[in-house]
């Protein structure tokens, strides 16, 4: 569903305000955990917003909400999707898949794809379902690859049975393949070593210096520091009331 009014002015690309989440924990009598409440951000072209705050504040929760696996209790996050404001909270599953197709990249903190599948289509992927023709999308998966230093001899194998650091690696290809305006990331240098963190951090500063905007996860404190324009410090909210 659109979003009507008010209309955030046009160079902000996402615009959250007084979001809440909460969960019903049905195996422990119903009870309720409180996640989020009355979380407020702006991001324009070229922030790299990062979330800080301890284990339990909420900063996945808030991620998975802005790209529509979590649905907010209250409150609004509205995306500018080809030039349009898409409240997310109140969007059709149609819209939430376009959006996500075309404006919110989401690289998460494991590797979730079809068993099975060759790693170079699961990087492809995302261009295959913009309509870019086979070839050349396996040709910009493997160019993303290269970068992260995926040997060659795995391109054909399923990244199921890969080491730890090596499907986050595929993971980082397959958000990074596409040109999203947008990019979500949770923690992907966490298993990662020092040189392909390095490689990261650049591929986060191109897209940034391209004009993207980024909301991250970082808790490695070298690559917060490098990374971020701004930080949102969140806390448990046990803590926080």
């Amino acid at each position: 569903m659109s979003f009507r009014s008010p209309d955030p002015t046009p160079e902000i690309i996402v615009w959250v305000e007084n979001l809440a989440k909460q969960f019903v924990l049905h195996n422990q009598g119903a009870a309720i955990l409180e996640v989020l409440r009355d979380v407020s951000l702006t991001l324009r072209s070229g922030d790299c917003l990062v979330l800080n705050g301890p284990s339990g504040a909420g900063k996945s929760s808030l991620l998975r909400c802005i790209y529509g696996n979590y649905k907010s209790d209250s409150g609004r996050i509205v995306v500018r999707h080809n030039g349009q404001p898409v409240d997310m909270v109140a969007a059709t599953p149609r819209e939430v898949l376009s959006v996500r197709r075309q404006t919110l990249g989401y690289v998460s903190q494991f590797l979730k794809v079809i068993p099975r599948v060759a790693t170079i289509d699961v990087v492809a992927e995302p261009l295959r379902r913009e309509g870019m023709e086979a070839g050349r999308a396996r040709d910009n998966a493997a160019t993303m690859l290269h970068r992260l230093n995926v040997p060659e001899r795995l391109w054909k194998l399923a990244p199921a049975t890969f080491s730890g650091g090596e499907q986050q690696r595929v993971n980082i290809a397959r958000g990074f393949v596409s040109d999203y305006p947008v990019m979500l990331l949770d923690e992907p240098t966490s298993a990662l070593d020092a040189t392909n963190r390095e490689e990261v951090i650049a591929l986060v500063q191109e897209k940034l210096a391209a004009g993207a905007a980024v909301i991250g996860i970082f808790h490695d404190e070298d690559v917060r520091d490098r990374l971020a324009t701004h930080l949102l410090n969140m806390a448990p909210l046990r803590e926080a009331a």
